[in-house]
């Protein structure tokens, strides 16, 4: 790979006449201000808790482009340039399922880092609601063309830097590292929390060539003697989906970062092999304005407070308790009985898995074990024993507070990839032989099922009361499905559920995550079944050091108690099958939808003139961006976006809203915020 050892965000330093800033859309009575002085542009906004924040912005070529940065009367940053490297690949079009490629190995093939340049040719800020955002033009970098994005949301100290760029060219995959870089010398040190959530910090020597960090909650912050800065990007949105959750040492900070960046910074960065697996890095396809960005958070006291408050825009990583919910995540391969119980290894009294689910408010896990490492279809003295060292496993870590849940992605008879769920434990080999019943008792193990085929399948479902749906649909092993078995019996059955939803693949011109399995849902609804779409994590190792919630989701199921792992976990299945449940990644938050006094999963009849009542509850950190009420025909889609950009960070609201539905057949509600970060609903169907 080739690196263009040119400076970040590069300042064209030929002589041009001096920019005036476009300040038309700017409104007054905002609380923000925006005043030109030849090269200065100041712009102000109200931070919060009485405070001002303030951005000198350099317009002069030869200049760093942030001349000062306060919060406050506090100096928190002088002198200071984004940087921008951008590492441009090529997809994989042709082998699968063209950009919802999921098995691509880019860094395999050519691909080159290039500096985002800068050239100061015009300024403009305009008012989005309680946002101010400033536009500096043009950025540039191989194919690439666009601007850079400063927005500051009023009523917080944050801001987020993104450079906007667009290509023409086809099959462009990208990754980015982003950071702000300085040769001033004003931090006086480095601090961050380390994957043990301890804070480090260390004295800032400028001459220290730059380091990679693995750090807990992704964040890095600089400070001088009377403020610092914390920086970290969009908690899920900056990564793009891998089979493992490992901490790659996303951060930075020092000198010469990549040889390519002048000055001392800190800053995110990609690790462009991944976890060595399958690694697609993000797609561009042409004409998408591709959104590279990082947020900041000012304080005017010290870093740790600027860590600190960074921290609860993820909630401290954890799943916050809603009144009448319990938070159940699905999908993982961590092999624990193969790797440690049936490997004869010591089994402690709490696996560290355990231990990192319930650390992040994770009431209920669903395991997907057995991922070719044991024996689904026998021989039965191989497989019967596995199945109840998960069984066991399952009930000895399951207490009143927490259930864990065997499962497994058993790939059989169905097409495709698939995923089960049993109210109960269930022993079951995936394969009959000839003579051998499809059902009979076993001594040790009681009731004991063979399969054979997808008829046998259904029948155990049903016998069973278990559900089924699609992995990952549309991609990974499931390229084609549920789409080529929409009409079969199994799909057609109650017993299959639908599917799972994860954020893959990734695209950062997209203002939602997961586009592929939302358009499946709705496409699913047009088809007239009534399915529902759980969100799915789909990873193998589960550490404390492992960045676990940038890749996690989890599903909010309405239950008012947990069940015990001796009880029957109907309630569980019933709540996913009916639709009791929103999905999120963390962030935003859904405590109540009602549409005509009903719940998702219900049916509802509109008003004579065609129109429902939604009344919505949404609880937020970082500050919403819009409303997506979502309907269908039987044949269309339709999105009524209602724009949430009055809102400003951390807040609840109660929000109605009277959307027009005649003809239509189905409805759901989706909520996003300028992190990408969201819920979504289940479908309301309508008589």
């Amino acid at each position: 790979m080739k690196l263009a050892l040119l400076l970040p965000l590069l300042l064209s330093v030929t002589a041009s006449a001096q920019i005036k800033a476009d300040l038309k859309s700017l409104k007054t009575g905002t609380g923000a201000t925006a005043v030109q002085q030849q090269s200065q542009l100041d712009v102000s906004w109200p931070a919060g808790n009485n405070l001002t924040g303030k951005v000198t912005f350099d317009l002069d070529p030869a200049k760093p482009l942030l001349r000062t940065v306060t919060l406050g009367n506090q100096p928190v940053a002088a002198g200071v340039d984004p940087v921008f490297l951008l590492t441009v690949g090529r997809r994989d079009l042709l082998s699968q399922n063209g950009w919802n490629i999921f098995f691509d190995k880019v860094p395999t093939r050519p691909h080159e880092t290039y500096p985002i340049k800068l050239k100061k040719s015009s300024a403009s800020v305009k008012t989005e609601g309680s946002r101010t955002i400033v536009t500096i033009g043009r950025l540039s970098a191989e194919t690439f063309e666009g601007n850079l994005e400063v927005t500051f949301f009023h009523g917080s100290p944050l801001f987020n830097v993104a450079a906007v760029l667009t290509t023409g060219r086809n099959a462009k995959a990208i990754v980015f590292d982003a950071g702000l870089v300085s040769n001033s010398n004003q931090w006086q040190n480095v601090s961050w929390i380390n994957t043990g959530d301890s804070l480090k910090q260390q004295p800032i020597v400028s001459s220290d060539t730059a380091q990679h960090m693995a750090v807990k909650y992704r964040a890095i912050a600089a400070a001088g003697n009377k403020g610092a800065l914390a920086l970290f990007p969009p908690p899920h949105q900056y990564f793009y989906p891998l089979d493992e959750a490992f901490n790659l040492r996303f951060t930075w900070f020092g000198s010469q970062y990549r040889k390519m960046a002048e000055g001392y910074g800190i800053g995110i960065r990609q690790e462009l092999q991944g976890d060595n697996r399958f690694v697609p890095w993000f797609n561009a396809p042409p004409g998408t304005k591709q959104r590279l960005n990082f947020f900041c958070l000012l304080s005017d006291r010290n870093a740790n407070a600027a860590l600190t408050a960074a921290k609860t825009f993820t909630r401290n990583d954890r799943y916050e308790k809603l009144p009448g919910f319990k938070t159940m995540s699905s999908h993982f391969h961590n092999e624990f009985v193969m790797n440690v119980i049936m490997a004869g290894k010591p089994v402690p009294e709490k696996p560290e898995f355990v231990g990192v689910f319930k650390r992040m408010g994770v009431d209920i896990v669903h395991l997907a074990e057995f991922h070719y490492t044991a024996d689904p279809k026998g021989p039965d003295e191989k497989r019967l024993p596995q199945l109840k060292a998960l069984f066991d496993l399952c009930e000895k870590q399951s207490d009143n507070e927490f259930l864990l849940l065997p499962g497994e992605e058993p790939n059989e008879f169905f097409g495709g990839h698939w995923l089960d769920i049993f109210p109960r434990p269930v022993y079951w080999v995936m394969s009959r032989k000839q003579g051998v019943p499809y059902v009979e008792e076993k001594p040790g193990y009681g009731k004991v099922y063979h399969i054979g085929n997808k008829q046998e399948m259904l029948k155990l479902l049903e016998d069973e009361k278990g559900l089924a749906w699609t992995a990952h649909p549309r991609t990974k092993g499931s390229v084609n499905t549920p789409d080529i078995y929409n009409h079969e019996a199994f799909f057609l059955s109650d017993r299959f559920m639908g599917a799972a939803w994860k954020a893959m693949p990734a695209d950062l011109s997209e203002p939602r995550l997961g586009k592929r399995v939302l358009d499946l849902m709705d496409d699913m609804n047009n088809w007239g079944v009534k399915k529902t779409v759980i969100c799915e994590a789909d990873l193998f190792t589960i550490t404390p050091q492992n960045e676990m919630y940038a890749h996690m989701n989890v599903n909010y199921l309405m239950l008012d108690q947990l069940p015990k792992y001796s009880d029957s976990w109907m309630p569980i299945l019933d709540a996913m099958q009916h639709g009791r449940f929103f999905g999120s990644t963390g962030e935003v938050l859904i405590p109540s939808l009602r549409i005509n006094d009903r719940i998702s999963g219900d049916s509802l009849s509109l008003k004579a003139d065609g129109t429902a009542d939604v009344v919505l509850d949404l609880s937020w950190t970082f500050p919403m961006q819009y409303v997506d009420i979502i309907s269908g025909d039987g044949e269309k889609v339709y999105h009524e976006k209602i724009q949430l950009t009055d809102t400003k960070a951390f807040g609840k609201q109660n929000f109605r809203f009277k959307p027009a539905l005649k003809g239509r057949k189905w409805v759901r509600v989706e909520a996003w915020d300028v992190a990408v970060n969201g819920a979504f609903s289940q479908t309301f169907y309508i008589k």
